[in-house]
Formats: C-alpha cells, sequence, structure tokens
C-alpha cells in the first residue's frame, strides 16, 4: 500500500492532477497571477491520457481564459509571464498578445522573465510591461526565417521516380517531392507569406516597446544580443536572476503578495491518502475521470479540426490521439450542436493544414447543418490552410489573427514509382491487373497517359467545387477574381483579410463573443464537443458499441502530431515509409534529430503526406514550410 501511494503520488504531478493535502480555504489576499509558458500548449483540449499518454499539456483556448480571468480578478495585482522552449505559433502569439492588452488596459502591469528568448518569443514578450532576462541569457532576435525541404535527389539516388499534379500554379505542394528546389511561383510565395509575417512582427514589437517599426528593424537586424547588451539598446527592461524577480515584485507589491502559480486551473475535491478508502477513490477518478450532469444552461460550443484532415476516426490508444482531425467525430460533435437546443451558437477552431479532400467535405456538410439553425463563426489558429480553409467555407464570419497561415486552394495528387529502387537491391515484382486503370495508384510505374487523364479530371472536379464554394459563401466580400486568390496561393491571416477571404482579426475568445451576440444570449458557458475522453472511456465506448452503425473505417496513423509545430504540415514518429518495416531512415532518426531535428522534422512530415495521398489519392494539402521560432 505504501509504494502505491508513494507511486501515484510521484506520478500525479506530471500528469495534471492536483492534490490538496496541505491547502485550507484559497487564499483571500492580493496575488500575482503567474503562467510558466514552459510546457507543450495543444489546441484542442484532450482526456487525462494518464498513465501513458501525454501529461502537463494545457488546451491554448484554457490558457487564454486563464490569462483573461486576471482582468476582472480584485485580487490579481499583477500577471507574471516565464516563457521557455515552446512551440507557440505566430496565430496564437498574436491572440496572447490581444489578451494581454486587455490586461493592461485594466491596469494591471504584466512582467515577462525568461533566460533567453528567440524571435518568436520576443514577439510575445514585448507585449509586457515590463522584460527582464537572467544575467548573460541570450536573445536571438534576428527575424523570420523559413525552410522548404525538396526530397527530389534523395529519391533518384534510390531510384524512386515521383509522379506529382496539381491544380493552379501556386499549389507547391507536390514540388518536394518532383523538384530539387522551388518553382518560381513557389518562391514568390513563400516570400510574400514570409513578408507578411515579419511585416506583422515588426509592427507588434514596435508597438509593444513603444518603439518607431524603423527602430524596431534595426533591432531585429543586429539580431544576437547578450542581455545586458539587450537591456543597453532598450530591447528589455532588466538583466536579473529569477530570485531578484520575485523580490523586486514584493517589494512592488507587498511582501504579503502571493505568487499564484496554478491560477485559474480547476482544483481537483481533496483526497487523504492516508486512507485505503482514499487511496481507492483517486485509483477511481484517475480511470474515469470526473463525471457531471449534462448541463443544460445556455452555451456556446467549440468544435475542433485540429491536425491534418482524415476520414474515419481514430483507434483508441493509451498514448492520445490528439493532433489528427477525424471527420467522424468532427461530423458527429457538429450533428450534436445542431441538434442540443442549450447550444445556442458554435464555434469551429481549425488549425489543420488540410489532408483528405472527402474528410473535408464531410466536416463542410456538417456545418451547413449547424448553420441552418444556429450562428456559426470559425476562429483560425496558427494555420488554416487547403482542407482547412474549405472546412471554414460555410462560416458567415472568419476570424484569422494576424500571423494566421491560411488559404492554400488548391488540390494535389501523385505517387512514387519505386520499381528501380527495387530493382537495385535484386527484389523483382510481377505486376498483373484487370481494368485499363487498375494500376492507378501502383508503385510500379508512374501514371500512363489514360491514368493522369483521369486523375487529372477527378482534380479538375474537386478544384472546380472549392473555387465555386469560396465563392458561394465569400461573394462580393472577395476583392479578387477567385482565380487570382486561388491555385494554391497561400497568404497571411492578414493579407487574406485585405483580399477578403476572411472577415475579422482576432481570436478565438473574439469569436466566441461574436456567436454570442449573434445568438441574443449573455449568460452562456463554452462547451467543447465532443467532450475530451480519456482512453479508458474511449475503450469503453468502442467496446460498448456506443458508436454509430456503418461508420467509415478507421485509418491507423501512429501517434500524433503536435499542433504546437511552427511546420505547416505536422511532424510525426509514423514516416509513411514506402515499403513496410523499418526503413534505414527510421533506424538512422535517433541521431539525425540529435544533429539537427527541425530539418528531420520537415523531412519525415514530407514522407508522412505520402502515406495520405496512397490512400486518398487527391488531397487538400499546403507546402511543407518549417518556420523557425
Amino acid at each position: 500500500m505504501r509504494s502505491i501511494c508513494l507511486l501515484i503520488a510521484a506520478i500525479l504531478p506530471l500528469g495534471g492532477w492536483e492534490l490538496n493535502l496541505a491547502h485550507g480555504q484559497e487564499s483571500k489576499g492580493a496575488k500575482i497571477a503567474v503562467f510558466a509558458l514552459d510546457r507543450p500548449v495543444t489546441e484542442a483540449p484532450g482526456g487525462d491520457e494518464f498513465p501513458f499518454g501525454p501529461m502537463g499539456t494545457e488546451a491554448f483556448k484554457d490558457l487564454v481564459a486563464r490569462i483573461k480571468k486576471t482582468v476582472q480578478d480584485d485580487q490579481v495585482k499583477a500577471v507574471v509571464l516565464l516563457p521557455s522552449a515552446g512551440g507557440l505559433g505566430y496565430g496564437q502569439i498574436g491572440e496572447l498578445r490581444s489578451v494581454m492588452d486587455q490586461v493592461k488596459a485594466a491596469g494591471k502591469e504584466i512582467h515577462l522573465h525568461a533566460d533567453s528568448l528567440s524571435m518568436s518569443q520576443y514577439v510575445l514578450a514585448s507585449g509586457a510591461s515590463s522584460i527582464s532576462i537572467v544575467p548573460e541569457g541570450i536573445l536571438m532576435i534576428a527575424g523570420v526565417q523559413a525552410e522548404e525541404p525538396y526530397l527530389r535527389g534523395l529519391l533518384d539516388k534510390i531510384g524512386v521516380t515521383p509522379d506529382f499534379m496539381t491544380c493552379g500554379d501556386y499549389k507547391s505542394a507536390g514540388e518536394m517531392f518532383m523538384r530539387t528546389g522551388p518553382s518560381k511561383q513557389a518562391e514568390e510565395m513563400t516570400n510574400w507569406l514570409l513578408d507578411g509575417l515579419y511585416e506583422t512582427s515588426v509592427e507588434r514589437i514596435a508597438a509593444g516597446r513603444k518603439v518607431s517599426p524603423k527602430k524596431a528593424r534595426q533591432w531585429i537586424d543586429a539580431g544576437l544580443y547578450t542581455a545586458a547588451k539587450a537591456k543597453k539598446a532598450g530591447i528589455i527592461d532588466t538583466v536579473e536572476f529569477r530570485q531578484d524577480f520575485s523580490e523586486r515584485l514584493k517589494s512592488k507589491y507587498g511582501s504579503g503578495v502571493e505568487f499564484d502559480k496554478q491560477y485559474g486551473k480547476k482544483k481537483r475535491d481533496e483526497i487523504d491518502l492516508s486512507s485505503p478508502l482514499g487511496l481507492i477513490k483517486l485509483w477511481s477518478q484517475i480511470l474515469q475521470g470526473p463525471s457531471k450532469a449534462a448541463s443544460r444552461k445556455p452555451a456556446v460550443a467549440i468544435v475542433y479540426v485540429d491536425g491534418p484532415i482524415l476520414p474515419g476516426k481514430p483507434q483508441p490508444s493509451p498514448f492520445g490521439s490528439s493532433g489528427i482531425a477525424y471527420s467522424e467525430p468532427i461530423r458527429r460533435a457538429l450533428d450534436k450542436a445542431a441538434e442540443d437546443d442549450s447550444i445556442k451558437g458554435v464555434v469551429l477552431r481549425v488549425n489543420s493544414p488540410g489532408g483528405s479532400a472527402t474528410a473535408s467535405e464531410i466536416i463542410l456538410d456538417a456545418t451547413r447543418r449547424v448553420k441552418a439553425t444556429k450562428p456559426l463563426a470559425v476562429s483560425m489558429g496558427n494555420v488554416a490552410g487547403s482542407g482547412g480553409y474549405y472546412v471554414a467555407c460555410a462560416s458567415d464570419t472568419i476570424f484569422a489573427e494576424a500571423g494566421t497561415i491560411t488559404a492554400s486552394i488548391g488540390v494535389v495528387s501523385g505517387k512514387f514509382a519505386t520499381t528501380e529502387m527495387w530493382n537495385k537491391i535484386g527484389i523483382a515484382w510481377k505486376p498483373y491487373k484487370r481494368g485499363a486503370n487498375a494500376g492507378m495508384l501502383s508503385s510500379s510505374t508512374v501514371f500512363s497517359d489514360a491514368e493522369r487523364k483521369q486523375m487529372r479530371a477527378l482534380m479538375d472536379e474537386i478544384y472546380r467545387d472549392f473555387k465555386a464554394h469560396v465563392v458561394a459563401i465569400r461573394g462580393d466580400r472577395l476583392k479578387k477574381n477567385i482565380d487570382e486568390l486561388a491555385g494554391g496561393r497561400v497568404f497571411t491571416g492578414k493579407q487574406a483579410l485585405d483580399l477578403g477571404l476572411v472577415d475579422k482579426l482576432g481570436g478565438i475568445e473574439d469569436a466566441i463573443t461574436h456567436v454570442a451576440r449573434a445568438a441574443k444570449i449573455e449568460d452562456y458557458e463554452v462547451r467543447v464537443l465532443p467532450k475530451p475522453k480519456t482512453f479508458v472511456e474511449q475503450l469503453f465506448s468502442d467496446l460498448g458499441g456506443e458508436e454509430e452503425k456503418g461508420e467509415a473505417g478507421r485509418i491507423r496513423l501512429a501517434p500524433a502530431w503536435r499542433s504546437d509545430s511552427t511546420s505547416t504540415w505536422p511532424p510525426s514518429s509514423s514516416l509513411g515509409t514506402l515499403a513496410r518495416g523499418r526503413s534505414l531512415f527510421e533506424a538512422a532518426l535517433p541521431y539525425l534529430e540529435g544533429l539537427d531535428p527541425e530539418r528531420v522534422a520537415a523531412v519525415k512530415a514530407a514522407l508522412l503526406r505520402l502515406s495520405l495521398v496512397q490512400q486518398e489519392g487527391v488531397m487538400m494539402a499546403m507546402p511543407i514550410l518549417e518556420i523557425r521560432p
């Protein structure tokens, strides 16, 4: 019993379980709300995946809500942000900056302390009232950098012939397989995209530090700073260790002020670990999670499209399945939102580079049913492109952040011909087929003329439908002809606003407020659909036959990408290799990742893309653009 108690006590803090073992009533005195941005931040909230799944994560919506709560809390005298190595994208940073402005407008200062800062972290930090860095800390604020991988040289070496087609001169998602470098159009598009991200970063730094954009550019062009040099330049305010930072705040706000590191987090019921019954109760909570009666209070529902869009539904896994947007759970959630009278409006939160055209259509169709019954708005996260933009089309109002990456209206299809590769290692294959196009997606050869004609006709039809959806919904809001906006062109949220592809700049809180106003409700709750489930709940739900009959088959795709990645297509530990089994690349991964983890992630993402195009034939997916923090 003692060993069980020690084991539980050791691992629970890592999983986000809070035990009130020593604390009585919550403090009523003055406090400083502390937000440590040192754990992964996900888009969609997940169930508690203990004991195997991701632990210590927090949904971005919950982080925003906790910070925003300080605005109306008279006990909170100030806010502290402690950024560390993390994966906040430029879209999420824009949302946090907006919330930080609300906190400061309420007369409360935001103090940020860090060991070092990257470019994206400094864009966030510049919105604080004061910035302090530890002595000898480094600031690397040299600008916005991105890379695109091109695998054609590798494929040539191993005897693999790529054969990809696209709709639109700017739809460059297949170029990484077909070329050794970008086309003129792809290079032009990436440049205007980075121009947008860079200018937005300059504007935010200038506004936050109250300097001119010219001064902010000078800071960025110098690039690399020690803490002392940064203070002298006016980039930060103070150079101090963490303990000195804490003492300074105590001196400013009173020695009795409380640093609340769990501010706004929900607390579990008090549990007595000295009692065997207490341990049983705790274990029951771990396996089953908290059970609450279904609320009938008026609500705004949030449905997440988070990650690459795939058909079907996930397999229950103790390692979690967050980070992939399966069409069936999303479709069911939207249908439930449309039918539930207590849900007065819906926000579709999209953080996806696209994926399956079929799955995207299923989700879009479900959003239409919601829109027919109640207000529907879309909130775009870091990326909402291609299929991610497609599913947003039915909404009357689309919110995006200035740094969101969106649009990419186009489709891509292709395959690899691997026969020469197998010949090089002495393995021969004899193909047999019945039917003129039976080998269309076979890896034995590139497309024949007849197969290419068939595939091109399918792609053109899907592309026409994509453009037609955008025109039908956006109508006069589009500032240019659809063919000048489509063709695979990718834009920042700010550029998309100027072009009429989105309606407003703002984050998820803005979208929720907008929907509530449209629904004419003031006292309401925010409800996530589908409700996040633990692994045990997923497993028993599946075994109990609670899911609908006749659903699409499940797609088996190993561990999901994290939505805190800065890549427009997610990295994954599943490579989608050309042959089954463990590849040489997989065997070398532990060594390569240690040497160059960011580039390895991009190559893995490129290979993962292949598994989807082989399953679906045609994709709505963005090019891979690895944006460095």
